[in-house]
């Protein structure tokens, strides 16, 4: 079992004086699911950002550690290599890079020279991931996202996800301008890599994605920090009830972007 823990982190963008979370605290294994849920503009998406290490965000105070052991300070390919994955909302286009070799290369800079996957292990790995995806061959020799639709585009982060394997994946609205049918593909790619060796922070608006994804926890985040947590439940709640519900049954005076 491995464990990704979050320790009264405190951060602010570069350049810019306000913090945007303000001692964020979250501790999960491998085996669970968690999901962050919370109104527009209080730092989920910062929070995912600064787990991966995005130099755009400056850490002012707390921690981020992988097994006890903390990853501040480490550039983003020493995070991948220790077993974190962030899929993007707005994946980048990287024209003359094809899919399948973005992914091999992902792979392989996680092993040793001594335990490369070889083009037969790793075509056949690639071919059973496309079919549980509904993808095709074709989009595997296609240049990295380069003229993707954006369904294409969050199904292909999944296909590098279930490739790669790491041990927490870190979801980024990933259900974002999906359609049913997507919705359900990509929840399909979530649910495949379930078990004692991975685990999932998925950041999204809407209860929807969590009816295909059951999480162990969800959290809600207010103010930069994470106000409330509790079961799958608490997401059918605040679908009911909605955030300036849970503001007034916790007390806090925190503006709500969604209400402007």
């Amino acid at each position: 079992m491995s464990t990704l823990e979050v320790k009264n982190l405190h951060v602010k963008a570069k350049e810019e004086k306000k913090e945007i979370l303000t001692g964020v605290n979250l501790k999960m294994s491998t085996g669970e699911i968690h999901a962050i849920m919370g109104p527009n503009g209080t730092g989920k998406s910062t929070l995912s950002e600064s787990i991966m290490g995005n130099p755009n965000y400056e850490i002012l105070e707390g921690d981020i550690l992988i097994n006890g052991q903390s990853i501040v300070g480490l550039p983003v390919d020493q995070r991948a290599r220790a077993g974190l994955f962030l899929a993007m909302q707005y994946p980048a286009e990287i024209p003359g890079i094809t899919n399948a070799e973005f992914i091999r290369a992902a792979i392989n800079s996680r092993r040793s020279e001594d335990d490369q996957m070889s083009i037969p292990e790793f075509l056949q790995k690639l071919d059973r991931t496309l079919k549980t995806l509904d993808m095709t061959e074709e989009m595997s020799e296609r240049y990295l996202n380069e003229g993707f639709s954006g369904g294409e585009k969050k199904r292909n982060e999944i296909l590098q996800l279930m490739m790669i394997e790491p041990k927490f994946a870190i979801l980024d609205e990933i259900d974002s301008g999906l359609d049913i049918d997507a919705l359900k593909v990509v929840s399909r790619g979530v649910n495949e890599m379930r078990g004692p060796e991975f685990g999932s922070l998925i950041i999204t608006h809407y209860q929807r994605l969590l009816n295909y994804i059951k999480p162990d926890v969800v959290h809600v985040m207010m103010g930069g920090k994470i106000v409330k947590s509790g079961d799958a439940d608490l997401a059918v709640k605040l679908e009911d009830e909605g955030y300036a519900g849970l503001r007034d049954e916790l007390g806090l005076d925190v503006k709500l972007v969604d209400e402007e």
